[in-house]
């Protein structure tokens, strides 16, 4: 039986710094049906590079300021960063107050984005929404480590799981098989073949007369660009010119500047930073590379094959579903020989890489949106007919 009223929706997350989670986020706000849908996205921060796409007639909920809001006296600063990191406890231990004072409504389904969003959605004071978890992660990751008793406690609390990759779920259910899951669905993230190549015609960058790999990433030991690093200087070492771009910020941007001093590839390996469009980059590169220890279905890989780049990437996660080796890119052990071999295959085997242009002239059909954002409603409109 369809609902009789729109469904009410809300989506928490932290804040909306540029990531795949944060695309995920943004394609669900942006195509997900306003007839049957009522929206709200809850950020614990108004931060991030795209905190203002959000569709204007989503309705955005914050409890406090991000960092561009912030003073630019650094002891001012300091201050607010306390206030904000206090208010922020407070809140999280008195759940009530978000719903009485921010959100000053209920909801029929609450949506965690992330892992980290588990907490906020499971302590929601609305007991009769129903609760339904994203989960984007390889759960034997050693950066989780830390996290994974607390999330196997969470995920028996909720409603519904949804995992992004097929290899996600066998993953956690092979490292976890007694755990008391809920019931589960594997649906992909959604990729706007249009609105990503709409984009990439935005602008033309700056680049380097060299070909280029270009990369698009958080700045974390995860991406693993200290080793692509590493074999970007063994070939200019050996005389292949070429340069690689890094499109991303993050915590490793000071090791990495530091490891590219000592390797002499100031010139040749560029950390561009974050840009709030990195399609032009992509597509005005000669090759993308995904140098990442671990990825589940990462986003951008689907983005670089729309834009019909030769790609390198490590087979984690579902690399392997998303490109064909030799034929739609070429996939390697995470290690920095490996990439070695392979950027030196694309720069030197032209027969290789005309063969893999070739065939990303029809990609577009592995790219089925209508059906994801289909799954997606379905799964919503069943949480809400077994509301109580």
């Amino acid at each position: 039986m369809p609902p009789t009223r729109k469904i009410k929706v809300l989506f928490r997350h932290r804040s909306m710094e540029m990531g795949g989670v944060e695309k995920v986020l943004l394609s669900l706000l942006e195509n997900l049906d306003p007839e049957k849908f009522e929206l709200t996205v809850l950020l614990n921060l108004n931060q991030g590079e795209l905190r203002n796409e959000i569709p204007t007639h989503i309705r955005k909920v914050v409890l406090a300021k991000g960092r561009e809001d912030l003073s630019g006296n650094i002891l001012i600063q300091k201050i607010q960063l306390v206030a904000r990191r206090l208010k922020l406890e407070n809140l999280r231990r008195n759940p009530q107050i978000i719903d009485r004072d921010y959100l000053k409504k209920s909801f029929d389904i609450e949506i965690a984005m992330t892992y980290n969003d588990f907490e906020p959605v499971l302590n929601s004071s609305n007991k009769k929404s129903k609760k339904i978890g994203w989960f984007h992660s390889e759960i034997n990751e050693r950066q989780l480590a830390v996290l994974v008793p607390q999330i196997l406690k969470q995920f028996p609390q909720f409603d519904h799981m949804v995992y992004c990759s097929e290899n996600i779920r066998k993953l956690m259910h092979r490292e976890h098989p007694n755990l008391a899951y809920p019931p589960e669905s594997v649906i992909t993230n959604a990729v706007s073949t249009t609105e990503i190549r709409r984009k990439a015609d935005a602008f033309v960058p700056e680049m380097p007369s060299a070909p280029v790999f270009v990369a698009v990433g958080r700045l974390n030991t995860r991406k693993g660009f200290h080793k692509l690093m590493e074999a970007h200087a063994k070939l200019i070492l050996e005389g292949f010119q070429h340069a690689v771009m890094i499109i991303g910020d993050g915590e490793e941007r000071a090791n990495l500047f530091e490891q590219r001093k000592k390797l002499n590839v100031e010139e040749t390996f560029i950390l561009a930073g974050n840009q709030m469009n990195p399609y032009p980059y992509i597509k005005n590169a000669d090759f993308f590379i995904l140098p990442s220890e671990s990825e589940a279905w990462p986003l951008v890989i689907a983005e670089a094959l729309i834009l019909q780049k030769p790609i390198i990437a490590t087979d984690t996660g579902d690399v392997g579903l998303m490109i064909k080796n030799r034929e739609t890119g070429s996939l390697v052990r995470y290690d920095a020989d490996e990439l070695y071999k392979a950027m030196r295959e694309f720069l030197t085997d032209k027969k290789l890489v005309s063969g893999i242009q070739k065939n990303l002239l029809n990609i577009d059909s592995q790219f089925d949106n209508e059906k994801i954002f289909r799954e997606i409603e379905k799964l919503l409109i069943n949480a809400y007919q077994t509301l109580d």
